[in-house]
């Protein structure tokens, strides 16, 4: 079935062409269409994954150009890491589609929407099987187009419309990088396959400095994607978004498109301790610095954006440390708990029409399935013992200590902690309490179903790699990469217990804050530093007054440079030129007695010279 991966793409895509050339028509059958198709590539590629359980990879490449001896090829690629990616995108777009089709019945663009899902779910799943950087970064771009479509969806609110310009430019910012580090690959290896660059690195043929140099490059453009700090701040924005745009990109699709990259080029970061120290580093700072922010949130769907961010900060720290397992199983668990939390917080925002968490509570009696499937999510990600988020993310911290990144270790204990206080916050806050809205009432079927099946897969999903019940997904990943690496299979069992005393320290001081005793005032105690971090470290304001300003001050340099230097210069050509040729049309009056005057003039003139000067000596 491995031949056939191709397809799994290419269904998404034709959704994405039958649904845009309808226009307006065929709203209620669009979401059909949409689900329909993308579930058969959810169904491909299960088909896929089982087979290459069982198989070895698989690659086509067929050439593309020739220029000397150098090929360019595209193609496609099954490989253990792909395999997987193809089974979580497919399974949550599907999910998402079928979700849609209830909380999007209302909007008049309904078709256009299940384009835009479609076109996204393309380039998404074409960027995984992609077996070149060059095809890669094709699709990158597509997935950049996608999201700016879909965030901007609501292009009628300035709010929508800002957020998606910010995300477009802000991603392209860290795309000049990937650009740039495409190209010096090439540069050094003479190829744009995965294959044939690894090959060459590893026979030595690249310097250290030149792959430090390009493995940051590359990260560069992971971090625009992934909304690693300091190229972050479009990720909450993007919540302008319709919500189940938000699960989609903050689940499986876009965010996880930066760490899918870091990845699957992991053999050029492997070669350079520095680039791996980068990588942790930023990864680290950004998983503490948005959980931070994720304290004093309001509007519930930026609480869980900010969660996000977090999260990938933690799938980058792994990779940092050399937990290449680790990261893709936490990729895995969060896409799936996270993206039951967007459909869930849409559920409540569908019902209570607000997204504001201080005018919501009381919610747990109205909406039983939704509250039970949030509560399910907020427990996964929390890391609570036997949930998917409590044994990835102990691999996670089990890969930090192992390797010796003690202060990475504390770093990512700390917003473990974080991160459950602000989740239970954001639990207690909404569903706990007084009911503060009337006429909440619960979501229909096609919302609840698809958050109950990530339910199930928020609860169990973690099982595919545990010291318990065996390591299938690490021995599935590392028996084909590329690369050897360290995996620790027998961490200190203290770890899981200090990350379980960590995550039931932040549930219980959120309990005693915001639980269903506690007094839930619309507003929090203000202060400083509640200050600080409810407007996300002024990092937006910063960037307004230094960058944004700062281009615009350049532009008005530039235009009074072109304005008054080059024009002037221009202006004062045209007229020399102007005046010259002005003068001569006044010479060429078309009288010939005046042409044989001005003959005779110049040929008197010319004997009066040589009479002065003394004649021509040859």
């Amino acid at each position: 079935m491995m031949q056939y991966a191709w397809l799994v793409p290419v269904l998404p895509l034709i959704s994405f062409l039958i649904l845009i050339l309808a226009g307006t028509k065929g709203k209620k059958s669009s979401g059909i269409l949409g689900a329909a198709l993308t579930g058969i590539s959810f169904i491909i590629s299960l088909f896929v994954l089982f087979d290459r359980l069982q198989g070895e990879t698989v690659q086509e490449l067929y050439t593309w150009l020739t220029i000397g001896n150098i090929e360019v090829h595209v193609g496609y690629v099954v490989n253990a890491l792909n395999a997987l990616m193809l089974v979580i995108v497919t399974f949550v777009s599907t999910l998402v589609h079928i979700y849609s089709t209830a909380y999007m019945e209302d909007d008049d663009r309904i078709t256009v929407f299940f384009a835009y899902l479609g076109l996204f779910t393309f380039a998404m799943l074409a960027l995984v099987i992609s077996p070149s950087i060059l095809q890669l970064y094709i699709f990158w771009e597509l997935v950049g187009l996608g999201s700016f479509l879909l965030v901007g969806f609501y292009f009628y609110k300035e709010e929508a419309k800002a957020a998606a310009k910010k995300a477009f430019i802000m991603t392209r910012i860290g795309d000049v990088g990937l650009f740039i580090g495409m190209v010096l690959l090439f540069w050094k290896t003479k190829s744009f396959d995965f294959d044939q660059i690894f090959k060459v690195i590893q026979d030595g043929q690249v310097s250290t400095g030149m792959l430090t140099l390009i493995a940051i490059l590359i990260f560069i453009g992971a971090m625009g994607k992934s909304g690693q700090f300091p190229l972050h701040t479009w990720l909450p924005d993007a919540m302008e978004g319709p919500t189940p745009v938000s699960a989609l990109i903050h689940a499986a699709t876009m965010v996880a498109a930066g760490v899918y990259l870091v990845a699957t080029s992991y053999p050029i970061f492997i070669a350079s301790e520095t680039a791996l120290t980068v990588v942790a580093v930023v990864g680290g700072f950004t998983a503490i610095f948005a959980a931070s922010i994720g304290l004093v949130q309001r509007d519930i769907k930026r609480v869980l954006a900010y969660s996000t961010v977090s999260q990938l900060g933690y799938m980058m720290l792994a990779l940092g440390v050399g937990g290449y397992t680790a990261s893709i199983f936490h990729l895995t668990t969060h896409a799936f708990f996270k993206a039951l939390l967007f459909l869930a917080a849409g559920s409540v925002i569908h019902a209570v029409h607000t997204q504001d968490i201080f005018k919501m509570g009381g919610l747990r009696q109205k909406m039983k399935w939704t509250s039970t499937l949030f509560l399910i999510g907020t427990l996964a990600i929390t890391g609570v013992p036997l949930l998917s988020g409590f044994f990835s993310k102990d691999e996670i911290l089990a890969a930090a200590w192992s390797n010796g990144h003690y202060v990475l270790f504390i770093i990512a204990l700390t917003a473990a902690f974080f991160t459950s206080f602000y989740m239970f916050r954001l639990f207690f806050l909404v569903f706990t309490g007084e009911e503060k809205t009337k006429g909440a009432h619960e979501s229909p079927m096609s919302m609840v179903i698809p958050m109950s099946l990530l339910g199930v897969l928020a609860i169990f999903a973690g099982y595919i790699n545990t010291p318990f019940f065996g390591r299938y997904l690490n021995e599935f990943l590392l028996e084909d990469v590329p690369f050897t690496i360290t995996e620790h299979s027998h961490e200190p069992i203290w770890i899981m217990i200090v990350a379980t005393l960590v995550s039931l320290a932040g549930i219980t001081l959120a309990y005693s804050m915001y639980g269903s005793k506690a007094k839930k005032s619309d507003q929090e105690e203000n202060g400083l530093f509640y200050e600080i971090l409810l407007n996300k470290y002024y990092v937006d304001e910063l960037y307004n007054v230094t960058i944004v300003k700062g281009m615009f001050a350049i532009g008005h340099v530039m235009y009074a440079i072109e304005r008054f230097v080059i024009e002037g210069i221009a202006t004062v050509v045209k007229g020399i030129v102007s005046t010259v040729g002005s003068i001569g049309s006044r010479l060429q009056s078309g009288q010939v007695q005046t042409y044989g005057f001005i003959t005779l003039l110049g040929l008197a003139l010319i004997l009066l010279t040589l009479v002065v000067t003394g004649g021509y000596n040859l």
